[in-house]
């Protein structure tokens, strides 16, 4: 008989390595009691409904699907036609993590924004305008922004808020890519709803997966309108999930009235504070964005790199996220820990020596 797999320790290349917490984990086996309506039918998938309208307002309707790709791209597909555009910051993960999946299964052309620190602002929305109606050009449509960025950083709500007033001006929707969207509500202390409805965006994909959960994120519509005949889209999205009780327990769980959302991001978000606090005055180490949610981005010189590759346990400590620049990413986990951040502070100290 094979041995089983081994997981590596805990590390610090992605906040997708990171297990599922324990609670998603119980609330998944609970719902694995006798049986339950398939495709949505069921008390569970109801109870997440519940929830979506106290988290986003009366008027939202959430639907779970496997992954936030999916989230995204369905939400881009319910909100565009083929013809138009998404503005998004050149960098972000529709543009260049998902293989293209909006452009394939969306059909719409991204434009891409010059960001500072992760994040765009209404300037990048007016750079199109010269081109609206013209028959030659996709027409932009709607504007998509990670809510934490790639790169850490997060928008404060009356940010979200002008980028959504300048859409809604522009004849434009706002998307916000909600991956880590738990992340930027604990770092700024407000509510969810107050980086959504509170700021005027018209869909959101709502992440659960980075954030403690098992497998499964949501798309959530703002702007009922939106959700017209979007059950269609994702049956032929390939997302509609037979027991879908599972996704949606591990939600409830995650978003219901203890917060394990708020919870989970905040030890994420502590811990890359600590990181960053413990190796930014390193000689040779150079903090590169501002440490706002649960990501710390630094470079470093290349030798120094690869000893740390050496020396930290697991196959994956940590990523490039730009190998010529020297550039790496250290992603904190709901489940990282004091002493996980430490060594690697110490390790990196030594590196550089």
């Amino acid at each position: 008989m094979s041995a089983a797999p081994r997981p590596d320790p805990r590390g610090f290349a992605s906040d997708n390595h990171s297990g599922v917490h324990p609670e998603v984990l119980e609330a998944v086996a609970r719902a694995n009691v006798d049986h339950a309506g398939s495709y949505g039918e069921d008390a569970w998938t109801a109870r997440f409904d519940e929830l979506v309208r106290e988290h986003f307002g009366p008027g939202a309707v959430g639907f779970p699907v496997f992954n936030g790709t999916a989230a995204n791209v369905l939400a881009i597909d319910a909100a565009t036609r083929p013809h138009e555009a998404v503005v998004c910051a050149a960098g972000a993960h529709i543009d260049v993590d998902e293989c293209g999946a909006p452009e394939r299964w969306a059909g719409v052309k991204l434009l891409d924004a010059e960001p500072e620190h992760g994040k765009i602002g209404p300037e990048a929305l007016r750079a199109w305008e010269p081109r609206r109606g013209d028959p030659h050009h996709n027409q932009p449509r709607l504007v998509s922004v990670a809510e934490a960025t790639e790169v850490g950083t997060v928008y404060k709500a009356a940010e979200l808020g002008a980028l959504a007033d300048a859409a809604h001006g522009m004849d434009m929707l706002l998307h916000v890519d909600g991956a880590r969207l738990a992340n930027a509500a604990a770092a700024l202390d407000v509510p969810l709803g107050a980086l959504a409805t509170g700021v005027g965006a018209d869909v959101i994909s709502l992440g659960a997966t980075k954030n403690g959960g098992l497998v499964g994120d949501a798309v959530v519509f703002l702007e009922p309108g939106l959700a017209r005949e979007f059950e269609y889209r994702r049956k032929q999205g390939m997302q509609l999930a037979s027991k879908m009780r599972f996704l949606s327990a591990q939600l409830v769980a995650l978003f219901g009235p203890g917060e394990l959302w708020r919870a989970n991001a905040a030890n994420a978000n502590a811990m890359a504070a600590r990181l960053a606090a413990g190796v930014r005055d390193l000689d040779g180490l150079e903090v590169v964005h501002p440490v706002e949610a649960n990501g710390v981005f630094a470079r470093l010189p290349r030798p120094a790199i690869d000893r740390l590759l050496t020396e930290l346990p697991g196959e994956h400590p940590f990523y490039f996220w730009d190998e010529p620049a020297g550039l790496i990413r250290w992603m904190c986990s709901w489940d990282t820990t004091e002493s996980d951040v430490d060594a690697l502070i110490a390790a990196a100290a030594a590196a550089l020596a």
